[in-house]
């Protein structure tokens, strides 16, 4: 009997869950192009060094003198602020490519991205080029802008909206993994020494060669087969693999309203985005998050982490192993977010994580501050800097993944994830350029500057953004009606406050008030 009365239960009601296929179409996607994100951050930081040998010896090779100190100082600028710039270049390229190619389509054009420049570096010294390796970066920088908007929107259209917020996550998971992977190997005792570092660039391809071969056995994202290519059969049957039964009529019927509902408007341009009054408040806060996200100081601890050791007072010869630490204890947080995504929800994770950056960068300023008078302030340097990794890990590196692809439907997605990764990438450029300026001109005061702006991204957060967990699409929609001062409406009838009915809710139109 207890069988029968779930039969007879509404199918948003059903909990989808972790299939075998859906965990691997995951996983394979994550590996393949999120972890090259988080590897090709963090493999230029330790084998620093013996790369700069390398452009000066070529240089001497070349003109029959050492490359002057400013010279130097701006190829390795270049060498380490392009990947950044390659990954705006990227995001300006997810709306077109994922509405033609598909999100998987994408995702397996991107490694085209990736395994070409991983050749090019990898054969640099042989080549004496150090022009090779600035260009190469620009590449798979390309690579890392694309993959870093692509995954999450693939992985949210797959997911059933009960695990969506746990598998959103799982990218940011791989690009800690990427980031301690290159940490790991960037030992000098591995590969970050002067005959390991060409290799250590290059094996970013072997994740886009794993992904390349696997990754087509995987389904499509069932939404766009059916909402974009209009391709009926081929949805169902993705759907049924990754949800693993048989009846996916509910799910199935939910986006064929919503392909209703957007025929009207078409795909949305980020020109139409940007004008769109319904979508305003989401728009702001995916720029406000993204901002935070990168402006909040994190890329200066990834991009300048030795730098900030040895200040900190660290041994030249132990700074290599405290990197490696906190490698590990970001991969661990990020693995706790991912557990408690769903039960905590998305906004308190954001809240509690921009609160520990913001008070983190505090106590960092007064400890760097203070610590050549203070035997044991170095220690406390080293602390702030772990607990701000465990406060960004926990939100700011996750969540704003997530609730992207929860606060746009179909027609606005691409080009949300457009404008989120074209913020995201500019923002990570912009410190990846400013922060040794600011850290010559600053001295300890530059983590303050970082300390107010999380401060402003948790206000922002705590009075705008509302709860998205277990939420479908429009009901999130319908969530930001009221501040965007529009009216969603099925048909010709408003929809009412928190229907909770997935399949209505997916078919609306927006009127202003």
């Amino acid at each position: 009997m207890e069988e029968e009365k779930d039969l007879g239960k509404p199918l948003e009601e059903r909990r989808g869950k972790l299939t075998v296929v859906l965990t691997l179409a995951t996983l394979v996607s994550a590996f393949g192009s999120s972890f090259q994100y988080g590897y090709n951050v963090a493999v230029i930081n330790s084998p620093s060094v013996f790369i700069r040998q390398f452009y000066n010896s070529t240089y001497v090779e070349r003109y029959g003198q050492p490359m002057e100190d400013s010279f130097l100082t701006l190829l390795w600028s270049l060498s380490v602020s392009m990947y950044p710039l390659g990954g705006f270049f990227g995001s300006l390229m997810v709306a077109p490519l994922v509405n033609k190619l598909g999100r998987k389509g994408t995702l397996l054009f991107n490694n085209i991205f990736s395994i070409v420049p991983a050749v090019m570096m990898g054969v640099s010294e042989i080549a004496k080029s150090y022009e090779i390796i600035i260009v190469a970066r620009v590449i798979v920088g390309i690579c890392a802008g694309l993959s870093s908007n692509v995954v999450p929107m693939y992985l949210g259209e797959l997911s059933p909206k009960n695990l969506r917020g746990a598998i959103g996550v799982v990218p940011q998971l791989f690009i800690t993994i990427g980031i301690l992977s290159a940490q790991v190997l960037g030992i000098r005792s591995i590969l970050g020494n002067s005959t390991g570092w060409p290799l250590m660039l290059g094996l970013t391809g072997i994740p886009a060669l794993v992904e390349l071969f696997l990754l087509p056995f995987f389904p499509e994202s069932p939404r766009y087969m059916l909402i974009q290519k209009g391709d009926d059969k081929t949805a169902r049957r993705a759907l049924q693999r990754l949800r693993g039964w048989e009846d996916v009529d509910g799910e199935m019927d939910e986006m064929r309203l919503e392909h209703q509902s957007e025929q009207a408007e078409g795909r949305l341009s980020v020109l139409n985005l940007l004008s769109l009054r319904s979508l305003r408040w989401q728009l702001i806060s995916i720029v406000a998050m993204n901002m935070g996200q990168q402006l909040s100081g994190i890329n200066a601890i990834y991009y300048y982490a030795d730098s900030i050791y040895s200040s900190a007072g660290v041994k030249e010869s132990h700074i290599q192993y405290v990197t490696v630490g906190t490698g590990a204890v970001n991969v661990f947080m990020t693995i706790t977010a991912v557990f408690i995504v769903e039960a905590a929800g998305r906004r308190l994770l954001l809240l509690i994580g921009f609160g520990i950056c913001c008070v983190s960068c505090a106590l960092l300023t007064v400890a760097l501050t203070f610590q050549e008078s203070t035997e044991w302030m170095p220690y406390v340097s080293i602390a702030c800097v772990i607990v701000y990794v465990v406060g960004h890990a926990v939100g700011p590196s996750t969540i704003p993944y997530v609730v992207t692809t929860e606060m746009f439907r179909q027609s606005s997605r691409p080009a949300a994830f457009m404008v989120a990764g074209s913020i995201h990438w500019l923002s990570n450029f912009t410190v990846g350029l400013v922060f040794p300026f600011m850290e010559s001109g600053l001295g300890s005061n530059s983590f303050i500057i970082f300390c107010f702006i999380c401060l402003a991204t948790l206000f922002y957060i705590w009075l705008v953004v509302p709860e998205t967990k277990n939420k479908t699409f429009l009901e999130i929609s319908q969530m930001f009606a009221h501040r965007n001062q529009v009216e969603i409406q099925v048909g010709n009838a408003p929809l009412k406050p928190e229907t909770g009915d997935g399949r209505d809710d997916d078919a609306f139109k927006a009127t202003a008030f």
